[in-house]
């Protein structure tokens, strides 16, 4: 994730490279890092150079209202949106889609996901 032209954040362009593809479980907790925004997902699905993500349940439980200051709770939902996950040349996790052939594509200005945490974050000043 390339700061400044994939994202707008100091933190999302950190997380994106925490991955360890070694490590990787099913039921491991995953960030999906936007241009600004973060959005908890769960690790539903192991391929070879590929990951499946299944979108959290996620409540917002402080009360600070539209500020930097945002604390979650998350639960994994089997009703959750799916995304593909494509490992990159460097080692790193990127959104992808299947072609009409059934093959994995990495999409274009994809996001990239960081492993082993879950953090859901939205900024406000958009």
């Amino acid at each position: 994730m390339k700061l400044g032209k994939q994202t707008g954040s100091l933190v999302n362009h950190i997380y994106s490279r925490t991955s360890n593809p070694e490590a990787i479980v099913v039921g491991m907790g995953a960030t999906i890092c936007l241009w600004s925004d973060r959005h908890a997902v769960t690790i539903v699905e192991i391929g070879k150079g590929y990951l499946v993500t299944q979108a959290d349940t996620v409540t917002r439980v402080d009360t600070n209202g539209m500020s930097e200051s945002q604390s979650y709770e998350y639960t994994p939902n089997p009703n959750g949106s799916l995304e593909y996950w494509k490992l990159d040349k460097n080692g790193k996790y990127r959104q992808a889609h299947k072609n009409p052939n059934g093959r994995l594509v990495f999409n274009n200005h994809s996001s990239h996901l960081g492993i082993g945490y879950r953090e859901e974050y939205y900024d406000f000043s958009f």
